[in-house]
């Protein structure tokens, strides 16, 4: 918590699926005393910010690959997909560009399943995410 309430904004960009209004606004909520004060109080009171582990998995079926999660999928959440994604190596990103190795597609996806069938980026489904993060999920 100390490192952000003493981030920049371009520090705070510069965290993946940050963009600029994100950036201004936790930047500018933690320029307030007030704000900085109430951190500190909830500190002082037992409860512990700490940083997630941000190591990403290393030798992963996915290791360097970025996806990109659009439409609904049938039996995972999002937040789901995202971690199986990132236990496996990969990366998840918001939007497609070339960059994007493969999206992953449910039902009722929209701009960006038609923007990466434009940029010709593999398209896959959940049942083909989950096989290839298999070794991840077994018990």
């Amino acid at each position: 918590m100390a490192a952000l309430s003493n981030a920049t904004e371009d520090t705070i960009k510069a965290v993946p699926g940050v963009g600029p209004t994100i950036a201004a606004a936790v930047a500018a909520w933690f320029a307030h005393d007030d704000n900085r004060t109430v951190v500190a109080k909830l500190a002082k009171h037992g409860v512990h910010m700490e940083e997630p582990d941000a190591t990403p998995a290393t030798g992963g079926p996915l290791e360097g690959k970025v996806y990109v999660l659009t439409g609904t999928l049938p039996s995972l959440k999002r937040s789901e997909a995202k971690t199986l994604i990132e236990k496996a190596g990969g990366r998840v990103a918001d939007g497609v560009t070339k960059s994007t190795d493969t999206v992953v597609a449910g039902e009722e996806a929209g701009s960006k399943l038609e923007k990466a069938k434009s940029l010709g980026i593999e398209i896959i489904d959940e049942a083909e995410l989950l096989r290839r993060t298999e070794w991840k999920t077994r018990p």
